[in-house]
């Protein structure tokens, strides 16, 4: 007498009316977001779609990404793919943090490099920890400031990418004070002078409205304490 589990044909399998779906899904996500371990972002894929979380899925491609032949890290679409999953908290656990970082597939001694610089004890304010990614990406001051403006806002694509003036000033003091030599003078009189362009943008500020005082931002990238961490993890 036959096993009750034995199968005689395909129409005997049932197949859940939703992995279709799931699957196609999974198939889009990871060619958008191209995990440089695909088993561990995987594991964290279906860890956060089980719980109703937000996935660690890129927006879309980034192509200069998905053509190199060597892995540089973080870059703007893993960072703002970390914000959706992190930013409904002002702060985070550190250890939250880290899994949210490793499924991503980040450098973990890049991780381990902003925890120092940052001095962060197991709650970590998540925005202080998103100016030391953007610190990260953009070199000097103002370009990193252009980065963070382009994940934040929620200007279409390839529009002005505004922010609230209140997150570009709290962004802006904490990343000027990673310049040991930045005085406070020059902080307080840097965003006053951006004042009058945002009262007329009500309390909004765009990259357009500071980058061209790049020019300006007269510390060396190389001189400052986080580059100088930065490039040693790299």
């Amino acid at each position: 007498m036959p096993l009750p589990d034995t199968m005689y044909c395909s129409q005997q399998i049932n197949i859940p009316p939703e992995l279709p779906d799931i699957l196609k899904n999974f198939t889009k996500a990871a060619i958008r977001t191209q995990p440089k371990d695909l088993m561990l972002w995987s594991s964290a894929y279906f860890n956060a779609l089980s719980k109703d979380e937000c996935l660690p899925v890129k927006d879309r491609l980034e192509m200069n990404v998905a053509t190199q032949k060597t892995d540089t890290g973080l870059t703007p679409g893993l960072l703002k793919t970390l914000h959706k999953q992190l930013s409904h908290k002002e702060t985070c656990v550190k250890e939250e943090l880290r899994k949210k970082w490793k499924g991503l597939c980040l450098p973990m001694d890049q991780f381990e490099t902003f925890l120092l610089l940052g001095s962060f004890a197991s709650n970590i304010d998540w925005m202080e920890f998103f100016a030391l990614c953007c610190n990260s990406l953009g070199g000097t001051l103002m370009s990193s400031l252009k980065f963070a403006c382009e994940i934040l806002t929620e200007d279409e694509e390839g529009g002005a990418a505004r922010i609230p003036f209140t997150t570009f000033i709290k962004l802006y003091t904490y990343m000027a004070h990673l310049e040991s030599d930045m005085p406070q003078d020059y902080i307080n009189n840097f965003l006053s002078s951006l004042q009058a362009q945002v009262e007329l943008q009500h309390g909004m500020i765009k990259p357009l409205d500071f980058i061209y005082l790049d020019d300006m931002d007269s510390t060396p990238p190389e001189s400052s304490k986080f580059a100088r961490a930065a490039s040693k993890a790299e």
